[in-house]
């Protein structure tokens, strides 16, 4: 089994920053991916920022320039650097990661931007 602890979330003001963490604890084999979605109420849930084991890393469009994802691989932890926030970006964030055996998610992580 996996577990996985987000951190970070919460209320900040359009155009602020917050940093999201997700570390992962438990029978872990070859830790492959490590993602964020969010998930906005009545929408569906979107990969938000993507990252390989090899350190390669992708975005959806509107987050692109704002956000930065990273991860240590002996701390198996990752994190979602968040920059100039938009109240579009009001979410739950969740963390995904992806194991030899299967994905697992986090519980997820409130954020909210206040215009």
């Amino acid at each position: 089994q996996v577990q996985l602890v987000e951190s970070g979330g919460g209320l900040v003001q359009a155009g602020g920053s917050l940093r999201l963490s997700c570390a992962a604890s438990g029978s872990i084999f070859m830790l492959n991916a490590m993602d964020w979605y969010r998930q906005a109420p009545g929408k569906q849930r979107e990969l938000v920022a993507s990252s390989t084991r090899a350190g390669i890393t992708n975005y959806v469009d509107s987050v692109k320039g704002r956000f930065t994802i990273t991860r240590d691989n002996a701390k198996k932890t990752v994190y979602l650097q968040m920059n100039s926030l938009k109240p579009e970006d009001t979410a739950v964030y969740y963390c995904k990661v992806t194991v030899a055996y299967g994905d697992y998610w986090g519980q997820g992580t409130q954020v909210t931007v206040s215009s």
